[in-house]
């Protein structure tokens, strides 16, 4: 099929890109920029010039395809809830363009959006209707005659070549002179290769039916303190326990997310979709890829 993806440049976005031509899919990805356009005509995809606050771009991307992968977000932490807005407004546009099509639409959220006890699976919901990216989820879930999906990412979907939130926790360990954790550090956040978090979105443009939700979960949870003691190892520097207090300072925007315990499963989503993880795990990938001197200097667009 003929797939509109927003964020393909991105770094889940190019990763899927890949495995949707594999699948032997064609692809038209929205492109914001000159260097976007020119990175995804070089990668064999059609372009669309435009960007998710542009919503004649978006209805004309859906309206040119037969399904939609969304994963564009604008990570401006500094404004987050104004982009999170966006966002939610981006996926109503599109999804009214697509209403009676019976078209697939693939949206991204995280798992740090879901409420549990212990362990939080595919039919656990979020907390309230007002948190984070839970209103663009829900448009998808319950879009009338749209094959609508979405996928939670965890906090760290991590790959040579990240610069998100594994390679930022890296840099402030390289910035302090030591790495930290929170409290005893048992906190735990989920994780997943970028590889197979791609293998997930292909899958579900495929297979989903309508209302599934997923988890490109490959590890349930990896502790604080382990990722910590990971990035002061290959760092070569300390490693530190915060309080909540001395967190702010040390994590910056990081600290609304770093004492999270997000212990995740992804057992539905391996059993409805085939899906079996095989890329590195968190703490090997941290010590091989993170932690060097070149660690920081690739970045995508």
């Amino acid at each position: 099929m003929r797939v509109f993806m927003t964020g393909a440049s991105g770094w889940v976005g190019s990763a899927i890109l890949p495995e949707l031509q594999k699948a032997g899919h064609t692809v038209l990805g929205l492109a914001r920029s000159d260097a976007s356009a020119a990175k995804l005509a070089g990668l064999g995809v059609d372009v669309l010039r435009g960007d998710i606050i542009d919503h004649e771009s978006l209805v004309a991307g859906v309206k040119a395809s037969d399904g939609v992968i969304h994963t564009a977000f604008i990570h401006d932490f500094s404004d987050f809830m104004t982009n999170v807005e966006k966002d939610r407004a981006a996926v109503a546009a599109m999804i009214a363009a697509m209403e009676g099509t019976g078209k697939p639409f693939v949206n991204s959220s995280g798992t740090l959006m879901v409420q549990h006890a212990d362990l939080a699976t595919e039919t656990d919901n979020a907390p309230n209707p007002e948190a984070p990216r839970v209103a663009s989820a829900n448009i998808v879930m319950t879009a009338k005659g749209v094959r609508g999906s979405v996928v939670r990412l965890p906090p760290t979907v991590h790959g040579a070549g990240d610069h998100g939130f594994m390679s930022r926790l890296v840099d402030i360990a390289r910035t302090h002179g030591y790495a930290a954790y929170i409290g005893d550090g048992a906190n735990r956040w989920p994780a997943v290769h970028r590889s197979d978090a791609a293998r997930v979105y292909t899958l579900a443009l495929e297979k989903a039916a309508p209302g599934s939700m997923f988890h490109a979960v490959a590890e349930e949870g990896v502790a604080i303190r382990s990722i910590a003691e990971t990035i002061g190892a290959g760092l070569g520097v300390p490693v530190r326990s915060l309080t909540q207090e001395e967190a702010s300072a040390y994590f910056e925007f990081l600290a609304m997310f770093i004492g999270a315990d997000n212990l995740t499963s992804s057992a539905i989503t391996r059993q409805t979709l085939g899906w079996t993880p095989t890329g590195l795990a968190l703490l090997p990938d941290i010590r091989d890829n993170y932690c060097g001197p070149a660690a920081t200097a690739s970045k995508y667009s």
